[in-house]
């Protein structure tokens, strides 16, 4: 490995067969080495032999981007300005970067840090020689153990006195795990939980186990043989634990998630968590987050966890997305009443702030969206529209993820589900959603359908914000009269219900509707009015931000310059400090018509630059 680091930009290609220990091998070199890179090491799991979906290049950047210190509002969007803002980060940098599990080159390409101080280690089953081609990757080849290395590695957990007591049972261990470093392992805490344990005893059982199958043939097999003598060994919540942790639809669990999927709380999860680490059972990636092997994770799934443990790990999942949402968009209504058959967990993460908040859905977006999917797949409609609508806010902050399929899906559910308010939550959104990707006729058609519903069942908040999404779809569509008289119906609503933030979102719309049309008293009006129910003072958001804007064109229409001049610089300013760059363009675009600077201007390139990274 060290050898193969070495040089200009070095690729390191780690190759060799499932479960020979190339994480490990890698993961160890990696923290062996960690004072040559002091500028960090980065870790991404591609996932290109597992079941549970392989990340997208997008993704994978976004995570390194974060780490690397970019704020989540300026992440670019397309894959190209995002790999090209790593490159230009990693540049002079002393970077490792390790990429886990790469099912061929093309998975790998856009990810490659590219600094000439970086080191990229890659791990794969297959050679990858394109890889080698390409970009000169450095092949280091990794096969499974022979039976003398394989006692070596026996000795190395267990005492060199202890294995030369049994040198026969030792190479037979050996040989029955095939010369696989899990499965040696595993076998091996087993016998350094019990000192007084024979080798030949231990033997004895793998042979029982593993007769009929070779590990290197059938892997997922054999290493489950391992794994059930392991488990023997250790306390049965432990190997609950473990059972329940194979109804995981995700990849990733936290101490929440352990403990809601076996029906214990976080500090005991925490706690079988520490003890399935030292077994080799799962491994801690990050502080905080396990995962598990492709083959232990087949393994616990084929372990007994009763029928409840996805529907508990899927109502964590909600409870959680409730409280980030509470967090992240303070003074929003509830997104839904709870299923009827809801299972609280023992607790429930909090988030001091916004930023909190942001952090847990940047981390969690994957498994949220596998929870989703396995929602579905086991038919569990209510919690699968639900999960949906815990991500709204995400949804929102992330408009162009391409979010159709998946809300698509709980419309589905909800339609299967016979929830009307669920529905008409999930039309609104998806109807938005499809404005953003320029399909208006299609919004419209769910928009209506949204509001209808919500009349029906007598929803004033759910059909205030479809009036106001179908209205932003009809003043696409040219109807800015239409778009006004929805959102003054929207108004209406928003007061009967008595919901002041739908009440200020919906005089928003239609303060930017009555500035499109270029009827500046009514503009002015009606954003003053909006800016009175911000109820928090000292804080600002995106609504607040439109309404100033709004606010500073209608005086600037109304011949108000000086006035009209410092709303647009108080909006421009507050979209800056928020990240919030498309309103930073349109206000500072609307400040240089009218007062040219070379100070603006330089503001206004710099947010279009950061604005056009993302698109």
């Amino acid at each position: 490995m060290s050898r193969a680091a070495v040089g200009e930009a070095p690729v390191c290609l780690v190759t060799g067969p499932a479960g020979v220990g190339k994480t490990a091998l890698v993961l160890h070199w990696a923290h062996q080495s960690r004072a040559a890179f002091p500028d960090g090491r980065l870790h991404a799991d591609l996932r290109g032999f597992g079941d549970q979906g392989e990340p997208s290049s997008m993704e994978v950047l976004r995570e390194f981007l974060l780490a690397l210190g970019v704020a989540h509002g300026r992440i670019p969007e397309s894959v190209n300005s995002a790999a090209a803002l790593f490159r230009s980060l990693a540049a002079d940098r002393r970077l490792l970067v390790v990429l886990d599990n790469v099912r061929d080159s093309e998975q790998v390409r856009v990810l490659l840090p590219g600094g000439r101080r970086c080191v990229t280690v890659v791990t794969s089953r297959h050679r990858l020689p394109g890889l080698i081609v390409t970009d000169t990757a450095r092949p280091v080849a990794v096969d499974v153990l022979g039976p003398a290395d394989g006692t070596m590695l026996l000795a190395q957990v267990l005492g060199a006195e202890r294995v030369r007591a049994e040198p026969a049972a030792a190479r037979r261990l050996a040989e029955l795990c095939g010369g696989l470093p899990l499965a040696l392992r595993v076998a091996a805490a087993r016998l350094a939980q019990r000192p007084a344990w024979p080798l030949s005893a231990m033997a004895a059982e793998l042979s029982d186990e593993t007769r009929r199958l070779s590990l290197l043939d059938v892997e997922d097999t054999s290493v489950r043989a391992a794994l059930r003598v392991t488990l023997h060994q250790l306390p049965e919540p432990v190997v609950r634990l473990f059972a329940h942790l194979g109804r995981h639809p995700g990849t990733h669990v936290d101490r929440y998630a352990a403990a809601a999927l076996a029906d214990t709380d976080p500090a005991a999860a925490e706690t079988g968590l520490e003890r399935l680490a030292v077994a080799h059972l799962v491994t801690e990636t990050m502080p905080g987050r396990w995962t598990m092997h492709d083959l232990v994770r087949l393994y616990a799934r084929s372990l007994d966890a009763g029928p409840d443990a996805l529907k508990r790990v899927l109502d964590h999942y909600i409870a959680t997305g409730l409280a980030a949402v509470a967090a992240a968009e303070p003074g929003n209504e509830e997104c839904f009443p709870l299923p009827k058959d809801y299972l609280a967990p023992a607790a429930v993460r909090t988030f001091g702030d916004r930023s909190a908040a942001v952090a847990w859905y940047a981390a969690e977006r994957d498994d949220l969206t596998l929870a989703v999917a396995a929602a579905h797949a086991a038919a569990l409609h209510g919690r699968t529209w639900r999960l949906v609508m815990t991500l709204w806010p995400l949804i929102v902050w992330r408009v162009r993820d391409g979010w159709v399929p998946l809300l698509e899906t709980a419309l589905e559910a909800a339609r299967t589900d016979a929830d009307r308010h669920g529905e008409s939550r999930v039309l609104n959104v998806l109807g938005w959603i499809l404005i953003e990707e320029r399909r208006v006729p299609q919004a419209v058609t769910h928009l209506e359908a949204a509001r209808a519903l919500a009349s029906r069942t007598g929803d004033a908040v759910a059909e205030a914000n479809a009036l106001i999404v179908l209205a932003m779809a009809q003043a696409a569509l040219g109807s800015q009269d239409e778009a006004a008289r929805g959102c003054e119906r929207a108004v209406e609503l928003a007061r009967q219900a008595g919901d002041r933030t739908i009440e200020k979102l919906a005089l928003q719309h239609l303060a930017r509707h009555w500035a499109d049309a270029a009827k500046w008293h009514q503009a002015l009006d009606t954003a003053t009015q909006a800016l009175a129910l911000h109820d928090r003072p000292g804080t600002t958001d995106i609504p607040r931000t439109l309404l100033l804007m709004v606010k500073g064109e209608a005086l600037l229409g109304l011949g108000d310059a000086t006035e009209g001049i410092r709303q647009l610089d108080a909006a421009a300013r507050e979209a800056e400090s928020s990240g919030y760059d498309d309103g930073a363009v349109r206000a500072l675009g609307a400040l240089l018509r009218v007062a040219a600077d070379a100070g603006l201007q330089a503001r206004y390139d710099a947010a279009l630059a950061r604005l056009t990274t993302r698109t």
